[in-house]
C-alpha cells in the first residue's frame, strides 16, 4: 500500500435495487459494487436492496447480497441493524439513493464510520419531501452525483461543502454492443421494413411525461415531409402509452409511430439496431444511460442542451444537442441524424469502466475510514 492509502475492508451497500432490478439506477448500482469489488484494498462488499423485480445476475466474489431487508421498510432497517452490530467490522455505508438517506446515517454514527451519498437525478433537484432527510444530506462525507447539473440542483438547496462532491457519470462497457445491421426478425415483427426509423427507449411516466416523446411525435409531420418513409419507435412501457398514441392520432402521424413495449435487457442491441437516429428531448435526465448504449450501437445521437443529457454527449461532442422547446430544431436536429452514416464515437472511451472504477475510487480514498 502506498503512504496516505487506507484499506477500505468492509463496506455496506444500501440500494434501492442492483442485482434483479431494471433500469439505468439499478445498473448503475451494480457498476459501483464491480468497481469496489475490483479494489484490492476492499474485503467484501455486503449489498442490501430495498427491492428485487426479477432473475437477478451473477454477483462478484466479493460481493454478497442480503435479501432479508425485502419484506418492507421495518424489514430493511431490521437487515442494516444486523450488520452495524454483526462481528464483521464495517468500514463504510454506501447510500445509493436519497430515499435511504436516514438509515445510512444512522448506520454510519452508530459505527463512527463515513458515509456516502449518490445522486443521479430529480430526485435530488428539488429539496426532499422530509425534513430530517434535508438535514442528513449535508452530513455525508462524500456526495456522489452523476453529472454535474445535478450536483449543482442537489447544492442549491442542501448546504454541503463542494469540496465534498465528486463526479461519478454512467460507464458504458462497449464490448457488451455493437455496431450491427438492422435486426431481422424484430424488422419484420413490427413492420420496419423499408422503414427510417427514429428511435427513443425510456419508462413512460404519466407524472415525469420528461423524456420528450411528446415533442418528438409533434415534430413528425415536418420530419415527414422530408422523409416520407420516417417511423417513430418507442421502446419502453407505462401509464402515459395512451396519451401519447392519442397525440399521435391527432397529429395525424399514428402511421409513423410504434410504440413497442418493454425489450429485455439481452434484446436490447437488437432494438438499437432497428434506429436510423436515437432521439431523446428530454427535460428531466440526470445523465442519459441510454444515450452511451444507443452511441455504443454507432446511432447518431440527438439530446437535450438542458438537463444532463448535454454531459452525456459531451457536450455536443458525441452528438446533437437541441433545446426541447425549439419544435424547429428538433426537426432540423433529427433530419441531420437519420442521414449521418452509423459509427462509435471514439470519445465515448471517456465513459468507459475503466475510467468509471478510478472515478469512484479516487473519490472514495479522500475518506479517512480509519476512524
Amino acid at each position: 500500500m502506498t503512504e496516505g492509502h487506507h484499506p477500505m475492508g468492509h463496506i455496506l451497500c444500501l440500494v434501492t435495487d442492483a442485482y434483479g432490478g431494471n433500469g439505468g439506477i439499478a445498473l448503475f448500482n451494480r457498476d459501483v459494487v464491480q468497481a469496489l469489488c475490483d479494489n484490492p484494498d476492499v474485503v467484501n462488499v455486503t449489498v442490501v436492496p430495498r427491492v428485487i423485480s426479477t432473475i437477478e445476475e451473477p454477483v462478484p466474489a466479493k460481493a454478497l447480497i442480503d435479501r432479508s431487508g425485502l419484506g418492507g421498510i421495518a424489514a430493511y432497517v431490521r437487515a442494516v441493524l444486523r450488520h452495524v452490530m454483526g462481528k464483521e467490522r464495517l468500514s463504510m455505508v454506501y447510500c445509493a439513493h436519497v430515499n435511504l438517506i436516514p438509515v445510512a446515517w444512522l448506520a454510519a454514527m452508530l459505527l463512527r464510520i463515513p458515509w456516502v451519498l449518490c445522486l443521479y437525478g430529480v430526485e435530488a433537484w428539488v429539496p426532499l419531501p422530509r425534513r430530517v432527510n434535508r438535514h442528513l444530506a449535508a452530513k455525508a462525507d462524500l456526495v456522489l452525483s452523476i453529472s454535474t447539473v445535478t450536483e449543482s440542483r442537489f447544492r442549491s438547496w442542501c448546504p454541503v461543502d463542494p469540496a465534498r462532491c465528486h463526479l461519478l457519470p454512467n460507464a458504458i462497457k462497449a464490448e457488451d454492443y455493437a455496431l450491427t445491421a438492422k435486426d431481422t426478425e424484430l424488422t419484420e415483427r413490427f413492420g420496419l421494413s423499408g422503414r427510417t426509423v427514429v428511435l427513443t427507449v425510456g419508462r413512460l411516466s404519466e407524472l415525469e411525461q420528461a423524456k420528450g416523446f411528446d415533442r418528438v411525435i409533434a415534430a413528425l409531420p415536418a420530419v415527414r415531409a422530408e422523409i416520407p418513409d420516417i417511423c417513430y419507435v418507442i421502446v419502453g412501457e407505462g401509464g402515459d402509452r395512451a396519451r401519447l398514441e392519442a397525440l399521435a392520432r391527432e397529429t395525424g402521424v399514428a402511421d409513423a409511430v410504434k410504440l413497442i413495449g418493454f425489450i429485455p435487457e439481452d434484446q436490447k442491441m437488437k432494438a438499437y439496431s432497428l434506429a436510423d437516429a436515437y432521439v431523446m428531448p428530454s427535460t428531466g435526465e440526470g445523465f442519459g444511460f441510454v444515450y452511451l448504449e444507443a452511441m455504443a450501437c454507432g446511432i447518431p445521437v440527438v439530446g437535450s442542451s438542458i438537463d444532463g443529457s448535454a454531459e452525456a454527449l459531451r457536450h455536443g461532442e458525441l452528438g446533437q444537442l437541441v433545446d426541447p422547446d425549439d419544435p424547429d430544431g428538433l426537426v432540423k436536429a433529427i433530419l441531420t441524424a437519420v442521414r449521418q452514416p452509423r459509427s462509435i464515437p471514439d470519445g465515448l472511451r471517456y465513459f468507459s469502466f475503466a475510467n468509471f472504477s478510478a472515478r469512484l475510487n479516487a473519490a472514495l480514498a479522500t475518506l479517512d475510514v480509519r476512524r
